[in-house]
Formats: C-alpha cells, sequence, structure tokens
C-alpha cells in the first residue's frame, strides 16, 4: 500500500472554479498552492498547448460577499478579471501586463459577464457588515463605470437579452440566504423601475431563452429543477423529477447549465452523484417534461460550471479514482476529451471507494481502510452548514486510509442535494441535528464493527459541528476544528454581511431565542468534552474570527482538557498555501496517532496542552 503525503495532497486537491469557451480555446483557472496560494488562469490552444494567462504575482480572486464569485471571463483573446490584492476589474493580454478597468478604491467585483465591449458585474462597497451592492457596467475601452440597478442588498447572475433592453438578475435581502428565498427579477436597461417575476422559491440561475422566456434554476416544488419563465410571469417546469439541477449559492456566478444551439446541458442529481445530461428538445414533452439524456460518462460528480458552444459543452469532473479534471463533451458522439493536464495520483488500488449509506435516514459516504476489521475512523464534517460533500476522489481522505484510518462523510440534514425538505431539517436546529446525525453515524460504525473508536473533524461550520459534538456527545474521542466557530452569539454579532442573519433560520432570531445559543455553544459547555481538541486557523479569517478557536482552547484549558492551538499567517479562511496545508494535515495525523494510540514518527511530534493557561 503507498503512503500518501501530504504534499500529494497539497498539490492535487482543489479543482478549477470556473471553464470557458472562447473561440477555439478552452480557459480555466487553477489552484496554485505552490505559489503562494494563487488562482492562475490557463488556456487550451487550438493545437493542445497550455498556458498561462494570468502573469506571474496576480491572482484572480475576489472577497466579494467574503466567498467571492465569477472572477475572471475570456474576450477575444483576453483576460478580464479582478485581482485579489486590490479588488479592481482588469484587462490583460497574453504575455501583457493586466491594466485596471476600474477605479483604485475599496469597491469589489464579481460574477463578471461580457458584452460586446462590456463587462456586466456585481459591485459592492462599504465594510464588512454595512456593505452595499449594485450592477454596474464597466466598459473595455476604460471609459467611466455605470450603475444599472441597486434594488436588493445581495445581487448575482447578471444576464442582458437578447436585443440588449432588458436586464434579468437575481436578488435577495436579510434574513434570508440565497437557498432560502430570492427573487428573480427583470429591468429596462436604459433605466427604470424593475419587475419580479418569481419570488419565495430559490433561484440559482438564469438564461436568457429568446427576448421574452427565460430558462430558471429554481425550487417551488421542493427541488432545483429547470423552468421556463415568461416576461408575462408564465412558468413550466421542465424537469419535474425529485433530483437536483443546482445548489447553494455560496460563491456567485456558478454554471449549474449551458444553453447551445437550442440545447441545455446540465450537471443534475443527488449529493451522491452529480451527473451531466442534456435537454435535446427543453420543452415539456407527453409526460410533463423534457427529455434528459446522459452524456456523463464515467465521472460521479460534475462541478456547477459549464460553458456551451456548438456541440460541446466543457465542464469540471471528477470520480472516486479520478481527480477533478476540465472535460470536454460531445453532445452529438458522446465522445469525452480530458484537456488539463494530468495530476500524479496514486493508481486504483491504492484508492479508498466510497460506499453510500443512509443510516436512518442519515446520508454518509464510508471510505474503509485497507486490510478489513475494526479500524479507528474520523467522521468529516462538511462546512456550509448549507453544503455536502461529494464521493469523489480527495487525497485528503486517501491520506489517512492509507495509515489505516477509515473515514465517513456525513451529509447531516441541513445538506444540500436531497432537496428542500432534507436542507430544511436543520432549521432552528443546528448544533443539534447535525450533532445527533453525526453521532447516528458513528454509533453504526461502532455497532457493526467497523470502528473501534471515532474521531470527528471539519472546517467552518464543519468545525462548530466537530466541536460541539466533543461536548455534547460521548462517542467521540476527540474533535479537529479547522477555522471553527465556537460560540454562535458572538459569532452573530461579528460576522460579515452575507452571514449576519444566517443564524436567525440556523438557531433562532436575537435576542428572542438566545437560550438556544447558550444551550448549543461549545465554549459555554466546554467543561463536558469528551476528549480532546485540536484548532487550526487562519490569522486573515474575515469569516470566522480567529478568537472562536482561541477562546474555546481557553474554554478546554480552564476544565483541565488537552487541547492544542495551531495558526496560520497569510490564511484566510481555507487553507490555499501548499506550507499550510502540509503542516495542518500531518498536525492531524498527529493529533490521530495521540487520540487513537498510534506512533506517527513520519510527522513533527505534536503537543497537547493538559489544563494550561492559553
Amino acid at each position: 500500500m503507498v503512503t500518501i503525503r501530504a504534499v500529494d495532497v497539497a498539490r492535487v486537491d482543489d479543482r478549477p472554479l470556473w471553464v470557458e469557451i472562447s473561440g477555439d480555446e478552452v480557459w480555466w483557472d487553477e489552484p496554485r498552492p505552490h505559489e503562494g496560494g494563487r488562482r492562475c488562469v490557463v488556456r487550451r490552444t487550438a493545437g493542445g498547448a497550455i498556458e498561462d494567462v494570468l502573469p506571474q504575482g496576480w491572482n484572480a480572486r475576489n472577497r466579494v460577499m467574503e466567498y467571492g464569485g465569477r472572477s475572471w471571463r475570456a474576450h477575444e483573446g483576453r483576460l478580464v478579471f479582478t485581482d485579489w490584492a486590490d479588488g479592481r476589474i482588469h484587462l490583460c493580454a497574453p504575455g501583457g501586463e493586466p491594466v485596471p478597468l476600474t477605479p483604485e478604491g475599496p469597491a469589489r467585483y464579481a460574477d463578471l459577464v461580457v458584452r460586446g465591449d462590456e463587462v456586466w458585474c456585481v459591485r459592492e462597497q462599504g465594510g464588512p457588515r454595512s456593505a452595499d451592492r449594485d450592477i454596474v457596467v464597466v466598459p473595455l475601452d476604460g471609459s467611466p463605470l455605470r450603475g444599472v440597478v441597486a434594488s436588493h442588498r445581495f445581487l448575482m447572475n447578471p444576464r442582458v437579452s437578447p436585443d440588449g433592453r432588458t436586464l434579468a438578475y437575481i436578488g435577495w435581502n436579510h434574513p434570508d440566504m440565497p437557498w432560502d428565498a430570492t427573487e428573480l427579477c427583470v429591468a429596462p436597461v436604459a433605466g427604470g423601475p424593475h419587475r419580479v417575476l418569481l419570488s419565495g422559491a430559490s433561484t440559482c440561475q438564469a438564461e436568457w431563452r429568446d427576448d421574452e422566456s427565460l430558462y430558471v434554476v429554481t425550487d417551488p416544488t421542493g427541488w432545483w429543477n429547470i423552468h421556463l419563465v415568461g416576461l408575462d410571469g408564465t412558468t413550466c417546469d421542465l424537469t419535474p423529477v425529485p433530483l437536483e439541477f443546482g445548489d447553494a449559492t455560496w460563491k456567485i456566478g456558478g454554471t449549474f447549465f449551458a444553453v447551445t444551439g437550442g440545447r441545455i446541458a446540465a450537471v443534475y442529481g443527488t449529493a451522491d452523484e452529480r451527473r451531466l445530461g442534456v435537454l435535446d428538445r427543453p420543452l415539456p414533452n407527453g409526460s410533463g417534461g423534457a427529455a434528459i439524456r446522459d452524456v456523463g460518462g464515467g465521472y460521479t460528480f460534475w462541478a456547477p460550471t459549464l460553458s456551451a458552444q456548438g456541440s460541446h459543452v466543457v465542464g469540471v469532473a471528477a470520480s472516486p479514482h479520478r481527480p477533478y479534471e476540465v472535460v470536454r463533451v460531445d453532445l452529438d458522439t458522446g465522445r469525452h476529451e480530458v484537456l488539463s493536464p494530468g495530476k500524479p495520483v496514486p493508481g486504483d488500488a491504492e484508492l479508498p471507494t466510497p460506499e453510500a449509506v443512509t443510516v436512518d435516514g442519515v446520508h454518509a459516504h464510508v471510505y474503509a481502510p485497507p486490510g478489513g476489521g475494526p479500524a479507528p475512523y474520523v467522521l468529516f464534517v462538511h462546512g456550509g452548514p448549507t453544503g455536502s460533500a461529494a464521493p469523489v476522489l480527495d487525497l485528503e481522505i486517501a491520506y489517512f486510509t492509507s495509515r489505516g484510518i477509515g473515514v465517513a462523510e456525513v451529509n447531516y440534514g441541513g445538506s444540500t442535494g436531497y432537496g428542500r425538505a432534507y436542507r430544511e431539517r436543520l432549521r432552528h436546529n443546528w448544533g443539534v441535528v447535525d450533532v445527533r446525525d453525526c453521532e447516528t453515524v458513528a454509533r453504526w460504525l461502532l455497532r457493526t464493527g467497523r470502528a473501534e473508536k471515532v474521531a470527528i473533524r471539519g472546517g467552518s461550520a464543519g468545525g462548530w459541528t466537530s466541536m460541539a459534538a466533543l461536548v455534547h456527545s460521548d462517542v467521540f474521542c476527540g474533535a479537529v476544528s479547522h477555522y471553527g466557530i465556537s460560540d454562535p452569539e458572538r459569532w452573530a454579532a461579528q460576522t460579515h454581511d452575507l452571514e449576519s442573519h444566517y443564524l436567525d433560520g440556523l438557531i433562532g432570531p436575537l435576542p428572542e431565542t438566545r437560550d438556544r445559543y447558550l444551550d448549543r455553544s461549545p465554549e459555554r459547555h466546554a467543561a463536558r468534552a469528551s476528549g480532546p481538541a485540536l484548532l487550526l486557523h487562519g490569522l486573515e479569517d474575515k469569516v470566522v474570527d480567529p478568537a472562536e478557536s482561541e477562546r474555546f482552547a481557553a474554554a478546554l484549558a480552564r476544565h483541565g482538557h488537552r487541547w492544542a492551538y495551531l495558526t496560520f499567517e497569510g490564511e484566510q479562511h481555507g487553507w490555499r498555501r501548499e506550507d499550510t496545508i502540509v503542516r495542518a494535515l500531518e498536525a492531524e495525523l498527529a493529533f490521530y496517532g495521540i487520540v487513537f494510540g498510534f506512533p506517527t514518527p513520519e510527522v513533527p511530534p505534536l503537543t497537547l496542552h493538559n489544563g494550561e493557561a492559553h
């Protein structure tokens, strides 16, 4: 069995966020952990050569709504992008230096769409908790930008009709999150009041079919399906099946479907498998919906980024034994072509294969280590909490299974991919349902003889669940939290604008439900911890302040529990630098060596403090 190194994980994990067909070229972005964690935009030429378009020192990211959004577009052989350092939009020709298109200042831009000689996008201005947003037009010739619409607190998906007269977009306001309720709106490009076409449901993408109608992903039925929506308010569900054609909008600008030549290519499925399909005739058939033809091939998960032109669609896909790849599909023949360079991954025999299980209504993916028999297990808890874990190749999981540690990813109640009803199981029950569902899977692993001990780990909201499970359940022998929340009341008062009312739905509005916040706070109940904790946090995190980890460590110390706390300079909410990924993963392995009781001589030792002052 090959033992996977932490540096292997750093160089293979992650994926392109956006792809685009531009003439006879295909462009995409890719993470560069070995270049300080920047995202570089590359292109594959008609001849098959792959070239960097974005010069060294530039980073195609933005922090609109803190999680960012669509950060670049290709236009006539040039790159339009937002740079992480200054937040401005720049124009860059391959081999040239970027030229700014937007003025200096605190404004940030995202969800870029190029139409003719203009960029339509979302602009964000203001502080982290009081930002204003509008849709603006940025001329490519450097002329002053102009504002178009400022109707909602949050905006995304600017799309101009084929005749250039009407703008369609999606907006929402506090206290809703975009997976709760949004509004699909239209407004005259020449100016004037907006009009709401859809409200109440969650709409995550809209594209013009013609000047009078749009294809829209929305969920009035409880599933994100593709609808045909007319400007006269008529709607028709084209995919009336209990499958998801959309997902939670954490980064604005996702493309769950793409339209080409009268056809719709779309990603769809559940959190257990997300396929690529095509609606050749996107109109209702006799059975009530358009027929979906599967063209996903051997890939089991297609990411929400598609670009289509002619008979081809390009997307990003993976499977349990294949990393995320940029793939071009011929919609006529079904032929697949991998466009991105190969990654150094172990052979199939060296990788774990996920087993999808449902335990008392809780969905999970189990990755057993080699050898059979009882083994130590770690529950992986995804972030969000409105998100999900996909059963695809993840060298972070393989890093542990190659060392005899089993992994179970839990898609607890509240996860996306199983319809709105499953998603809303977490409503007012964050810190209860997620903890209980993780405990359900952990006890099943123990009861069936798969696990001998179980620990839990997660990042962001997954870090919260891991800490909450440690103090509100006795089944876990230890917990690892990557940039997690330890006290929800304090976090709600300090966090950024997008999530400043998120807990209204997850726990309840303040101050009316303050007792729930106090009852569920891991920090306030640290005395009950069933094992030690490893806490890791980036010092530039604007989503979850590092104080959340610091205070949980201090609370554990006050009550005589063991803990370790590691910080990372230059990291935000998530790990992007190679040295950070390596250090965090090796520290986590050392932690499991302590709680599971096996030696880890290949990684630096980790010291667990035992009630010492923090």
